[in-house]
């Protein structure tokens, strides 16, 4: 796997467990959701994304986006 796709599959898996927690144990955790899409949506038009940085430094193949 690329950085692009880790990237992208990490994000999706933390939605749907905030999601998850937000209808079994609070509603706040949709607040977390929203960061997540906040960070999503910021890395689109910056390139900068947090967790592609750390991939990159351990080594993990880059793709397109995140060169």
């Amino acid at each position: 796997m690329n950085i692009d796709r880790v990237v992208l599959a990490f994000a999706g898996c933390m939605i749907l467990i905030s999601l998850l927690l937000s209808q079994i144990h609070s509603i706040y955790w949709l607040w977390f959701t929203a960061f997540v899409g906040a960070n999503i949506l910021q890395a689109s038009f910056t390139g900068f994304c947090p967790l592609a940085k750390i991939l990159k430094s351990v080594g993990v193949k880059p793709g397109k986006a995140f060169d």
